[in-house]
Parts: structure tokens; C-alpha cells; sequence
């Protein structure tokens, strides 16, 4: 996290000191660095080299309308999941021609979003999904580009809730079906097959299982070459992994030679859906101390910042290092940093040493970028935070605090029942 430094002891985010975006916007409060997002996202595209590709950024990972926009800039397609992300990639002006539709549970209203916007393709993760494209396809006389994601059943020793690629998964279909369901793609009018897809999971540490993987669709696109299918990409996804803390996952560079080689040369396009590798380290969560406690068993923080803010900890059981935003103690102590919303489950930290910060002091949540606000929610009826875009000297609020007023919009009282 280059771009978050410390200057005379505080913490600073390019060239603004964290404090003062605390005490401008309040906390808790997302802060990006827009240098971070670019420093990656070309990392991610210079790794794969001269050769035909397409890096479509993942917008799970963060999908603020300035993120997307400024990954739009820098010539970015985009992964989405919903019919909700494609929209907001086309909010931020991202051209449908470079956007891949991913997710086993389309509808037939996004099926149809995507076909009017003209995206790249569907990927598409089983039978009765490309039988629903195929009819919205026709009931719109289109035709769809589709490619069918296949499951390799590659072990890419990761949290269970972020791998996708087993036999076990509900993403994909076998790799032994997919040849005989190309031969229905290419007997039905209303579809065409564009390329192959396969996606192993996310915050994978290791190259192995992308080898193995591209190892195995490098098998099965020469059975579709041989058959007589015309593929245009292949699509490896993302999960390439990022250091929270003594991770130390293979470089961008890393991973992309590992994919050429073990798919070998090709004509076709390498498409990627890197997310997290982008934005996990160009994001901070800052939160303030409300107070200090001693419980029978173990001493607490407690902040701001809770796990409807901040998930990750709650799901995944995973660590984030916390930054004092002003200088660092001298002394240390062990805590659990907790959060308020009523659940044992919301902690940001357990049994971690940290310094010896007092209410009123701010915390910064490091490596936070990736799904942090993006799975944030209003449980215990609490705002979302803010999101802020730090750029140089300057910063911009991308995403405003939402009020209260907020959390019932759109609830309705029945006539009897208002007060």
C-alpha cells in the first residue's frame, strides 16, 4: 500500500493526511486512492503483455460510479454479476462491448438488459440457463454471445465461501459435458458461441491451480477447434491473491506468464476478471474509538465501524491490519476490536496487538478496497459509510453518507396504521 504512508508520524493517503478526511467527512468512512487503483490496474495489463487481451475488471470487488469511471479511463472492460452491475457500468460510461455477464442466477429481465445493451458475452454456468438466453434471445430476434463456464475441479486452497472451481460448486458445468453442450450452442439460431470460461475462486496464494486449470481448457479448446467451433477469447477469471498480511501471492506478472504458458500459443483473446488484486490495497476504513472495556476473559475497543460496515471479518474470519491514524503508541496492548452492532460476530479484530488508542482516536482498516463497501449493509437499521476518492493534493466524496431518511425509503405504512 505504497500510496498510504506515514509523514511526521500520521498517516496519509497520496498526499492528504487521513485525519483530516475524518474530520471533514466523519467516520466510518471508505477512503480509496485513486493512484492505487491505476498503479494496479496497469500492473494487471502490462503482465499480459502485448498479445490480445482484454482485462475486465471485476465490480463485486468496489463499484463505485468514480471507480468504475476511472478504470473506464484507463481502458477496462468489466465483470458483472447482476443486472444492478451492469447498470452502473454503464452509468459510469463502460462500453457494453467489453463487459462480460457472469453468475448462475440470471433472470430473464437481466438476460434481456444485457442483450439490448450489447455486451461481449454470457457466461453461462449450466443447461436450463443457456435454454432461458437462447428464448430471450429470440423473443428479442437477437442473437446471444455466449461461453460456457466450465468447472476443471481444481482445489485452489482457499476459504471454502470464495472457491469456486470444485466438484462440489455450484458454479460451471464438468468439463466432460461441455463438448455436447457446444453442439447444442451451434445448432440453435438465437445463440453463439464467443469463447470459454472458467473462474477458480478468489484470494488464491499459489500458481499451481491456474495451471492446472488452463492446462485443462487448453485440452478442451483443441476437442472445439477439432469439432469446428470458431471461439473468439478464452476467460480465466481473476482470484489472483493479495497480501493482508504475511501473504506473499505470486506477482500480476507472475500469473499471467503461468496462463500463457499452460495454455500454450493461441489466436484467441485472454480475457481476465481481476478485482480484489486491484482494489483490496487502494482501500482504508477509517473508524473512531468510542470506548474501552475489560470483560471477565479479554479487553475491547469499541469503534464505529461494525460488521454491517465492514464484513469481512464476521465471514470470512479474515485479518485486517489496523493503522492508528495519528502516531503510533509506544505502548502496545492486546484487544478485540469490536464494532456496535448487537451481534457477537462483530469484530473487526480478535485477540490482536495493536496500539494503545483511547476513545476519540481514529483507526484505519488497511487492505479494505475489496469487498469491504461493496458487501456493506443497514443491519441494526445503521447508515453506509461514505466513500472518498483521494487524488494528489485533493479529495472528492465519490459516495455521500447515506441519512437516515435513507434506510426506510421506500417503505410504505398502511393508512390504518399511521400514527
Amino acid at each position: 500500500m505504497r500510496h498510504f504512508f506515514r509523514r511526521r508520524g500520521e498517516l496519509y493517503c497520496e498526499e492528504v493526511p487521513l485525519r483530516a478526511i475524518a474530520e471533514a467527512v466523519g467516520t466510518p468512512t471508505y477512503v480509496y486512492s485513486r493512484a492505487t487503483l491505476e498503479r494496479h490496474f496497469r500492473a494487471v495489463d502490462r503482465a499480459l503483455g502485448p498479445a490480445p487481451h482484454l482485462v475486465c475488471y471485476s465490480v463485486k470487488a468496489c463499484g463505485n460510479l468514480a471507480v468504475l469511471a476511472l478504470l473506464r479511463r484507463l481502458g477496462s472492460g468489466f465483470d458483472v454479476v447482476s443486472g444492478g452491475e451492469l447498470r452502473r457500468v454503464l452509468q459510469a460510461g463502460g462500453d457494453p462491448a467489453r463487459v462480460v455477464f457472469s453468475g448462475v442466477g440470471k433472470t430473464d429481465d437481466e438476460i434481456a438488459l444485457g442483450l439490448r445493451a450489447g455486451i461481449l458475452c454470457f457466461n453461462v454456468e449450466g443447461e436450463q440457463e443457456l435454454s432461458a438466453v437462447a428464448a430471450v434471445a429470440a423473443r428479442l430476434r437477437k442473437v446471444a454471445p455466449v461461453a460456457l463456464r466450465v468447472n476443471p475441479d481444481v482445489d485452489a486452497k482457499t476459504h471454502p465461501y470464495v472457491a469456486t472451481a470444485l466438484a462440489q460448486s455450484k458454479f460451471g458445468v464438468p468439463l466432460r459435458r461441455a463438448r455436447a453442450i457446444y453442439r447444442a450452442i451451434a445448432r440453435c439460431p438465437s445463440l453463439r458461441a464467443v469463447g470459454l470460461d472458467c473462474h477458480l475462486g478468489s484470494q488464491i496464494e499459489s500458481l499451481a491451480p491456474f495451471e492446472a486449470a488452463a492446462s485443462r481448457l487448453r485440452r478442451l479448446l483443441e476437442e472445439l477447434a477439432a469439432d469446428g467451433h470458431r471461439l473468439e477469447h478464452v476467460d480465466l477469471g481473476g482470484g489472483l491473491g493479495v497480501p493482508y498480511g504475511r501473504e506473499q501471492p505470486p506477482s500480476p506478472r507472475q500469473w499471467a506468464d503461468a496462463l500463457r504458458r499452460a495454455l500454450g500459443p493461441s489466436r484467441l483473446r485472454l480475457v481476465v476478471e481481476p478485482g480484489r488484486v486491484i482494489a483490496a490495497n487502494a482501500g482504508a476504513l477509517l473508524t473512531r474509538v468510542l470506548y474501552r472495556k475489560r470483560g471477565a476473559a479479554r479487553a475491547f475497543a469499541v469503534v464505529d465501524a461494525g460488521m454491517n460496515d465492514l464484513l469481512r471479518p464476521a465471514l470470512y474470519g479474515s485479518v485486517h491490519a489496523l493503522e492508528p491514524v495519528g502516531r503510533p503508541t509506544r505502548r502496545k496492548v492486546v484487544l478485540d476490536v469490536v464494532g456496535p452492532v448487537c451481534e457477537s460476530g462483530d469484530f473487526l479484530a480478535r485477540r490482536t496487538r495493536v496500539d494503545d488508542l483511547g476513545p476519540g482516536d481514529l483507526w484505519a482498516v488497511m487492505t479494505a478496497g475489496a469487498y469491504g463497501f461493496s458487501m456493506a449493509s443497514s443491519y441494526n437499521s445503521r447508515p453506509r459509510p461514505a466513500e472518498v476518492l483521494v487524488d494528489g493534493r485533493r479529495f472528492d466524496v465519490v459516495r455521500d453518507r447515506e441519512n437516515p431518511r435513507d434506510l426506510w425509503r421506500g417503505e410504505h405504512i398502511p393508512e390504518d396504521l399511521k400514527p
